[in-house]
Order: C-alpha cells, then structure tokens, then sequence
C-alpha cells in the first residue's frame, strides 16, 4: 500500500478542487425551444411555447414604446421564435437576443397595451412541457372588434327571441379527437357550429350567440359563463369525439347527470372531454374568475332539477331530428359529469354529431353538405321544442297564444303543410278554412286554424 506524503495530499486535493469548481461552472444543459405556436381571439393572443423540459422565465412591459419582455433562463431555439405569424395579434414586431451569456431575452414589439399573464403546462397525452403566455387586451383596438354581447332583440310589443348559446368544443391548442386523415375535431365543429348560426338568424324568434368564432381555446367554464353573459335559453355544445376503437358510430346527445353516468360510454367521453382544459392550456388563475361558486350551492336544488329537465326534453327533440340523417348511437339521451354543461340556470345539451374515429363518419363529418344538413337538424329539433314549449313573453309563445285563439299569422320559411302539422289539423282543412285554391303562402298573412 502506497503511502503519500503530506505535500501529494495537498496536491491532490487542491486538483480535485479544481476539478469540482471547474464542474459547476459548467453550464446545465440548455432547455430548447422546439415550436412557438400563437393563436390569436376576440379578447386577447395566446402564445405557447413547446420546451424539452420546464423552465424559469421572467416577463414585463414597457411603454414608449409598448413592449412586452420574456426572459427564458438557460435557453436557445430563438430561430422559432422569430418566425411566428403575427397577423390579427396586437405583435408587431418580435425581437430576441442572448441574455447573461446563457439566457434568451424575446422582445415583442406592440401595437397597443396588453395585460400579460403566464404558467407552465405539464406535459400530457398531446404536448410536452409547455410555457403559455396570454396577452389580454386592455382596448378593443388590439385586433379585429371585441365582439359585443347584446341583449336578446325585443320588438314594441315586449316579445323577445329565444337566445341559442352555440359552443364549438376544443379550439386553438387543443385539436380535441383526430380521426382518418388527420381530421380534427375543432375544424368541422366549428364548421357545424357557424351553419346553425347561419340557419338560427334566419329563423324569426330566435337569436343565436357563438361562444367562439374561431381557432383558439376557450376554458370549460369560461364557456358556460360567456352564455350567461349572452343571456342564453339554450346552451349547445357541438363535438365530434373519438373512442379508442374505430368501430363506434352514430349521433349522441347528452345532458349533465348529477349522479353517475348513464353508461360506460358516457362515462368515458365526459372523462375525454373534461380533460380539455389541461390540454386547451388553462390555469386556476386563467378561468376568468369563474370559480363556479354559483353551482356549488345550487346544484341540488329545485332550479337545477328543472334545468336538467329542459336539458333532457330539447335535447331527446335535437336526438330525433339527428336520427332523421344518421345512426343514433342511443335511442335517448344520455348523462354523465360534463363540466361545459354544469349550468345551473341555463338547459344545456352536449351534441355528439358522430365518431371521428370512425372511418365512414370522418368523412362524412368533412363534407359540407353533410355539414349543412346536420346544423339543419340541430336547428329543427330546436325549433320544433320550442314552438310546442315556447318561453313566457317570446315571440313564439306570442305566437302559440295567437293559434290557440283560432289564427295564424305566416312567417318566412312557413309552409301549409307544416302549419298544419304543427296544430295537428290536415292540410285540407286548413285549405278549406281559408279557402285556399294552392298551398302559396305570403309572409303577414293570416290564417284560421279550425278547431282539431
């Protein structure tokens, strides 16, 4: 056994010093910055930034310019930075440069003041570790106009329209379910989504308001509290989900249950879609203050028993009109946990228009006829609930009132045989009472309706 003198201890403990020192100078190992996506909306742009692994970050503004300044500690991949799409977002320039030798300073050159807020997203099933930075718009000049909520349209005489909450489900960050094809839900639920906004503002006494206008993610309950703000009669919350089996096929609707599920397959799509917000990118301090204080002590009530009610009765209406162009998945609606539909005050249905995971539907759900003829059959089975349940001081049930007196007054898109339908009579005795030589029929004109 070798013995060392005191001078080759001291020699070698001044070397491993060095060595230790020369090791924790070394830099860790630089986080990258894989992607940045934006996604701008009506009230504020959301910028993600994808990384390999968590990060510390510092962000503030300037003015004089207004600026808007991001510090990412330890980092590189400025490339995909620069490179973003800045149109439609109050960005209008974007610059970076090295910080302290290691870190990553992104400057965003701003058209108008915003307010940033920022978290960290786990990775999940879909993304990676993620930094989410919003830029909440502090004036209406930061894009295209802060879309305005209005109350629903009354006439002198104080009938209102029945005002439709239409929810595209997912959006912007979150694709929601991917069929054959790379289709993603988001698209064509928005396509669906945008035809019943079409087809509602043509039908008189009724008023329809999106909950998003386009690809960017809204949190779950953000939605339900933006319906609120539009004063909803109706929520509806269109999808178009996958299950972990192609074979699956067929339209669904769904109401909240305030028990268990109705089925395993409810079960599994409330589960799926409850998820959305881990994915979509939402934090606790990001939900617009909406901490659902309301449901927590309302939920069991007589209010809510009697919104579960109109959620099952309209949306059992919807289900038949669906049956009329598809395979219904279920012959009645069914129930589970959905978060999005956890309004006390407002009936609230969840519309599974088919499986995008399974081939046959994929397609069909891409094609715009198909599309149209779909949000026509949402809209049926709205209107037809509505005509025989009209809402106390609406038009409609102004209207109702006018035909139980033993009148009718013609509307756009109204026809004979339909007017008769809806009073139960035959076409030719309403032709007989009016004495009528042809089914042509004008807007304000007026009809007897004799007595079934």
């Amino acid at each position: 056994m070798m013995v060392l003198s005191s001078s080759q201890n001291r020699y070698w403990q001044m070397l491993l010093s060095i060595l230790l020192l020369c090791l924790l100078a070394l830099p860790a190992h630089a986080v990258t910055v894989k992607n940045v996506r934006i996604w701008p909306a009506p009230d504020h742009t959301r910028l993600v930034f994808d990384l390999d692994k968590p990060i510390r970050h510092q962000l503030f503004t300037l003015d004089k310019p207004d600026r808007l300044v991001i510090d990412l500690s330890n980092a590189k991949g400025k490339q995909s930075i620069e490179k973003i799409p800045l149109k439609d977002t109050p960005i209008s320039r974007v610059r970076t440069a090295a910080k302290n030798g290691s870190d990553l300073r992104v400057v965003f050159d701003l058209s108008s003041k915003i307010q940033p807020r920022s978290f960290l997203l786990k990775p999940n099933k879909k993304y990676g570790h993620r930094l989410v930075v919003d830029l909440i718009y502090k004036d209406k000049k930061a894009t295209k106009a802060k879309p305005v909520v209005t109350a629903p349209k009354v006439n002198p005489k104080g009938k209102r329209d029945i005002v439709v909450a239409i929810d595209a489900g997912h959006g912007g960050e979150d694709p929601g379910a991917i069929g054959p094809g790379r289709v993603r839900e988001k698209t064509v639920v928005l396509a669906i989504a945008r035809k019943v906004e079409r087809m509602l503002k043509a039908e008189k006494g009724f008023k329809p308001a999106m909950i998003r206008t386009g690809d960017y993610y809204v949190g779950l309950r953000a939605r339900t509290q933006r319906a609120r703000k539009h004063r909803a009669d109706l929520f509806i919350s269109i999808h178009a989900d996958a299950f972990k089996d192609s074979r699956p096929r067929g339209s669904s609707v769904f109401a909240l249950s305030q028990r268990g599920a109705t089925s395993e397959m409810a079960r599994w799509l409330a589960k799926s879609e409850n998820s959305a917000d881990l994915i979509g990118g939402v934090n606790g301090a990001l939900s617009l203050d909406d901490k659902d204080k309301v449901l927590a002590g309302v939920l069991l009530d007589l209010t809510m028993t009697a919104t579960l009610n109109d959620s099952l009765k309209v949306g059992q209406s919807v289900l038949r009109s669906m049956g009329q162009i598809n395979k219904l998945h279920k012959r009645d609606v069914e129930q589970a946990g959905f978060m999005v539909l956890k309004s006390p005050d407002i009936p609230s249905i969840l519309i599974e228009t088919g499986f995008i995971s399974n081939p046959r539907e994929a397609k069909n759900l891409q094609s715009k006829a198909y599309q149209e003829k779909m949000a026509r059959q949402i809209v049926a089975g709205i209107k037809r609930y509505y005509s025989a349940n009209p809402l106390p001081g609406t038009w409609l049930a102004h209207q109702k009132a006018r035909v139980s007196q033993g009148s009718y007054v013609v509307s756009r898109g109204d026809t004979l045989s339909g007017i008769a339908e809806k009073n139960k009579i035959s076409v030719a005795s309403l032709r007989k009472a009016n004495n009528l030589r042809s089914d042509a029929l004008r807007i304000g004109q007026r009809l007897t309706i004799p007595r079934s």
